[in-house]
């Protein structure tokens, strides 16, 4: 059972709702709804799964409805229409007092923007999720401590926010939210405001993270290179409608649309696209090349491997020999982004 699910979500933001929805049904535009009603149309029939433990990215332009999406999960935005079941719980069903309880025990978020009390210490901002919980006071301290080491900030828990740079509060934003203990983090342009050197090390950061802790992480990004360097699966956002759901592979080799294929385009095919997503399946016995690559190897290393063999490699999976790849399947998979 997936961790969390959305299904039919809409947003409408405005007043005149029934008449904006009845549009929306019938498949108006979202220019002709805005017209017509004065209403924008925010998220639009938005469906999808995160599985326990997966690092969902959530991207697309300003104005696609991305982080509308996330923040209907938790009902800081209220939706329109739809459901939303996190476990087996319909969140959509909790009265407000009862929504605020759910919200603090299951979900974790980091912001954009740091959101650290400038009057606080680091330690006193990690604890702060735990003190609105009314946990005891050294129970919280032990935690936020535990926290802010897992993200490289033991020995700063003194000092404050103007203390640190960009990317240090931001881990201490990150510390705020695993210092809870939710299961699940909503993580809305958690780096986009950091320089691209340090965002790229917070990318990494959370990628070896994940590998320990295991959250269901929910990624809201505008980058493509941030879904891709996050490793999971990628829902693509247009004008609040989901373009296209699947990994970064899927995303290259068959995209959905020339828009999925021109938000796409500025990508390494080569450091992206894997062995396993071009090879040859065995068809029956096939003589075992001398030279093999493992499925998640890059073009870039299959590249390599087959000027050094001269003719075809292998592909190998769990040991086992699973495909083939020529040349010619190298020049096809490029020539499928014209990058032959």
């Amino acid at each position: 059972m997936p961790r969390v699910k959305i299904r039919g979500l809409t947003k409408i933001f405005g007043t005149k709702i029934d008449p904006a929805l009845r549009l929306v049904d019938d498949g108006a535009s979202r220019a002709d709804i805005l017209a017509a009603t004065g209403c924008v149309v925010g998220l639009r029939n938005v469906s999808f799964d995160v599985a326990e433990g997966e690092i969902l990215v959530v991207m697309g332009l300003s104005g696609s409805g991305k982080s509308t999406a996330l923040r209907c999960i938790n009902r800081l935005i209220e939706p329109t229409s739809g459901g939303v079941t996190v476990g087996t719980q319909e969140v959509m069903a909790l009265d407000p007092k009862a929504l605020l309880a759910f919200r603090r025990k299951t979900f974790g978020m980091v912001f954009q923007q740091f959101a650290l009390f400038p009057h606080r210490s680091i330690l006193r901002n990690a604890e702060y999720g735990l003190e609105i919980q009314g946990v005891a006071p050294e129970i919280r301290k032990a935690k936020a401590l535990a926290a802010l080491e897992q993200v490289g900030l033991k020995g700063w828990e003194d000092r404050y926010p103007s203390q640190l740079s960009g990317g240090m509060q931001q881990r201490a934003g990150l510390a705020r939210a695993l210092a809870v203990d939710t299961d699940i983090l909503l993580m809305d342009e958690a780096f986009s405001a950091l320089d691209p050197l340090i965002r790229r090390d917070m990318q990494q950061e959370l990628v070896t993270l994940q590998k320990k802790l295991k959250k269901t992480i929910i990624f809201v990004s505008h980058d493509l290179d941030e879904a891709v360097a996050l490793g999971g699966r990628i829902v693509l956002m247009r004008d609040g409608e989901i373009v296209q759901d699947g990994t970064a592979i899927d995303l290259l080799t068959s995209p959905a649309d020339d828009y999925v294929r021109r938000f796409t385009s500025h990508l390494d095919v080569l450091g992206v696209i894997t062995a396993g997503a071009i090879m040859r399946p065995l068809n029956g016995v096939a003589a075992a090349p001398a030279t093999r690559v493992a499925a998640a190897m890059t073009l870039h290393e299959v590249l390599g491997a087959l000027d050094t063999a001269g003719g075809e490699i292998g592909v190998q999976d769990g040991g086992h020999l699973v495909g083939l790849i020529g040349a010619h399947d190298l020049i096809t998979a490029l020539a499928a982004r014209g990058q032959a």
